[in-house]
C-alpha cells in the first residue's frame, strides 16, 4: 500500500514525520493522516514529499525506483 511505502521511504531516509514535513514544507498531520491511511495525498503534496526524500513519485505511488530516475 502507498502509505507503507512512504513511511520505508521516510524512516530509510532517517526522518521523522516533522522532518519530512519540514522538508517538504507541508503539515506533519498531513503526512501522519497519509501513514494511517485517513487520507490520500494530493499530487502537490505528492510531488513535494518525493522531493524531500530525493525519489521519484512513481517511488511511493507503485513501488518504481527510489532514486527518481525514469524507468
Amino acid at each position: 500500500m502507498m502509505e507503507n511505502r512512504l513511511r520505508k521511504l521516510r524512516k530509510d531516509a532517517g526522518l521523522t514525520q516533522v522532518r519530512l514535513a519540514e522538508e517538504a514544507r507541508i503539515s506533519r498531520s498531513v503526512i501522519a493522516r497519509f501513514e494511517t491511511g485517513r487520507t490520500e495525498l494530493s499530487t502537490k503534496n505528492l510531488m513535494k514529499i518525493a522531493g524531500a526524500l530525493g525519489c521519484s513519485m512513481e517511488a511511493i505511488v507503485n513501488g518504481g525506483k527510489a532514486d527518481g530516475a525514469a524507468s
